[in-house]
């Protein structure tokens, strides 16, 4: 049975709309493993959506669909639990050398946290701001350097800012 769950998930925590096809779906606060507009991340599930229908007999889910890419993988296991900290572990070493980069880069940005996603494939990058050139030449620097694929996540006073635009924009996200 398809459900809709909303999951928390990020260093700097995000909420999304996740599908969920689990035969057993998790319950409140129960640990899982989602697949986000980032890759597989763990997370904490929130609640489950109820269907109901909304005025003219519409659903409020069929009104704001779940991206198909951000799915509930399965319940977080011990080896992912292991492996988020292990991971957890290696980003904040290697905070300080984010920093420096920064720094050496004369970019005029603030360097909040970081984070891997769990297959070791993106590491996310959270800084104070919004989106802008700033962001854009820290993303083309890392990869002029020859570094990990990074994301961007530029935050603000109420948490991650949004990914704006279409697909070529990074917006192809899940539903927030």
């Amino acid at each position: 049975m398809s459900q809709t769950l909303l999951v928390r998930y990020g260093a700097i925590p995000e909420v999304a709309r996740f599908a969920c096809q689990l035969d057993q779906p998790p319950g409140r606060h129960d640990r899982v493993v989602v697949l986000s507009r980032r890759g597989p991340e763990l997370g904490t599930t929130l609640e489950a959506l109820r269907p109901h229908a909304g005025p003219g007999g519409t659903s409020p889910e069929s009104a704001s669909p779940v991206d198909a890419a951000c799915q509930v993988v399965r319940r977080a296991t011990a080896e992912d639990e292991a492996r988020h900290a292990e991971l957890r572990r290696e980003a904040q070493r290697d905070f300080d050398q984010w920093q420096r980069r920064i720094r050496e880069w004369n970019l005029e940005l603030e360097l909040l946290d970081l984070e891997w996603t769990l297959d070791r494939e993106k590491l996310v990058l959270y800084v104070l701001g919004g989106r802008g050139a700033e962001t854009t030449k820290l993303a083309l620097q890392a990869a002029a350097a020859g570094l990990a694929v990074i994301e961007v996540q530029p935050v603000g006073p109420e948490g991650p800012v949004a990914v704006q635009g279409g697909c070529g924009a990074g917006g192809c996200g899940c539903e927030h």
